[in-house]
């Protein structure tokens, strides 16, 4: 009756090494960077942890913290949720850190799943980066790098298997109105993607501010629900939704992520409600960073 918990971040010696798949005798567990709450908890601020929970539980309640929960949500957005950076209240130490564990797990990724072209593999993570949220269209992606469709393919498994991204399906029934192909690429982390980019600058003034905010999203949606459920929408004609959660077949919830509410404009995704009427459309927008979604 001895339970063995074995923890590890190196997923290529994993399947290498244990050739027993276990079924039957094992539960797995993924263990991603810390969500927004845990950040404040890892920090030491009980006292915005509180109002946090408070406003989850009662989302009419307003808060008096509600300035200081956001400036922490901004430097979430910023730093991303490894432990080590969220424990170093250092600004500078913040960014060393990111820099540093940026350049270890390229270094450890290249080494364990036998990548080519490591530039041009770093490249592409670069490159990914700067696209959070985009479709992937892995034919432009191989001209700009100067490979073969066939080796972006390898890097984008290198990356998932390595839970720096996740590439998020499309939804559809029309298989001829609706893409089927291109998913959008989304990172676990944003301090991470933060890095590969080198931006750290205030939030509110970045050009890219709605991209960590739909990022943010995707993972505060994947922490609600299986990541299975989780689909975006777009049509041939351009009408599209971030994020599409299926409850059950047939139902569920829509949601297009705007950095203000006054720019959601519903009839860009006016053909969904009567293509899918099981589901409800709504807009998440920067104040909807600690209610549930």
């Amino acid at each position: 009756n001895v339970k063995v918990v074995a923890t590890g971040s190196s997923a290529f010696y994993i399947d290498r090494k244990f050739t027993d798949s276990l079924a039957g005798r094992k539960r797995v567990f993924q263990l991603y960077p810390l969500s927004l709450e845990e950040y404040l908890m890892f920090r030491g601020s009980g006292d915005l942890l509180e109002e946090y929970r408070s406003i989850q539980k009662q989302p009419s309640y307003i808060s008096p913290d509600r300035a200081a929960l956001k400036a922490v949500f901004y430097e979430y957005l910023t730093f991303g949720g490894y432990p080590a950076v969220a424990l170093e209240p250092d600004t500078d130490e913040k960014i060393l850190l990111l820099n540093e564990l940026k350049n270890a797990y390229v270094k450890r990724d290249i080494a364990e799943s036998g990548v080519s072209m490591e530039a041009k593999f770093y490249l592409l993570f670069q490159l990914l980066a700067d696209q959070t949220g985009n479709l992937v269209n892995k034919h432009e992606l191989s001209k700009t790098i100067q490979v073969d469709t066939k080796t972006v393919d390898n890097y984008l498994y290198v990356l998932e298997k390595c839970y720096h991204l996740h590439l998020l399906k499309p939804f559809f029934r029309n298989f001829q109105k609706e893409l089927t192909k291109m998913p959008k690429a989304f990172f676990n982390d944003l301090g991470l993607r933060n890095a590969l980019l080198n931006r750290f600058g205030p939030v509110d003034t970045r050009a890219d501010k709605g991209a960590l905010l739909e990022n943010f999203f995707f993972i505060k949606l994947r922490q609600q629900y299986d990541p299975d459920q989780l689909r975006f929408w777009r049509t041939t004609e351009q009408q599209e939704i971030d994020f599409v959660v299926e409850t059950s077949f047939g139902e569920g919830k829509a949601l297009e992520v705007k950095w203000d509410k006054r720019h959601f404009k519903p009839e860009k995704s006016s053909k969904f409600p009567a293509a899918y009427p099981g589901f409800t459309i709504g807009c998440l927008d920067e104040g909807d960073f600690i209610g549930l979604i």
